[in-house]
């Protein structure tokens, strides 16, 4: 059994009997990552996982290219996610974040461009400056990401 990063897809390591390949985070694997990855799949089991299924794997299920399944037992404890879809609204942003501080949870706050995230990320240090602000994206330094995503699990943010 071997685990590891992306490292383990380039040209210059092989496997002596490889059988199943487990992908966890599939979304954070690109185009060329997973070019590499079908041709595997001649040869190999393959199972992908991810919490968020993204519209393209969602797709490739949906159309048969591809098998899902999908884990629907929530563990034990685990409150429902409540979503709400509507125009933003400053005033409903910083209530929501603050009635979910209020309860001693966190917030996500998700934004679909990298280019413009901290931009976003001041104008939430303005609105809700009770609230411990931090940028999180593909992007980043594998270990400043790794070092954020830790921090915020340990509830720092």
């Amino acid at each position: 059994m071997i685990v590891g990063t992306h490292r383990l897809l380039q040209s210059d390591v092989l496997f002596k009997d490889l059988g199943l390949l487990i992908i966890d985070e599939e979304q954070r694997f690109g185009v060329t990552h997973k070019e590499q990855l079908k041709r595997l799949r001649t040869e190999v089991d393959v199972l992908t996982m991810t919490a968020t299924p993204i519209p393209r794997t969602l797709y490739m299920s949906l159309t048969g290219i591809r098998d899902i399944s999908m884990i629907q037992t929530p563990p034990e404890e685990r409150l429902p996610i409540v979503t709400h879809v509507g125009v933003y609204n400053d005033r409903l942003v910083r209530q929501a974040i603050l009635r979910e501080l209020d309860r001693g949870g966190q917030v996500y706050f998700v934004h679909n461009r990298v280019q413009t995230i901290e931009s976003i990320a001041a104008k939430l240090r303005r609105l809700v400056p009770e609230a411990e602000t931090v940028v999180a994206h593909g992007q980043m330094d594998e270990q400043r990401l790794g070092a954020v995503m830790t921090a915020f699990a340990r509830g720092r943010f």
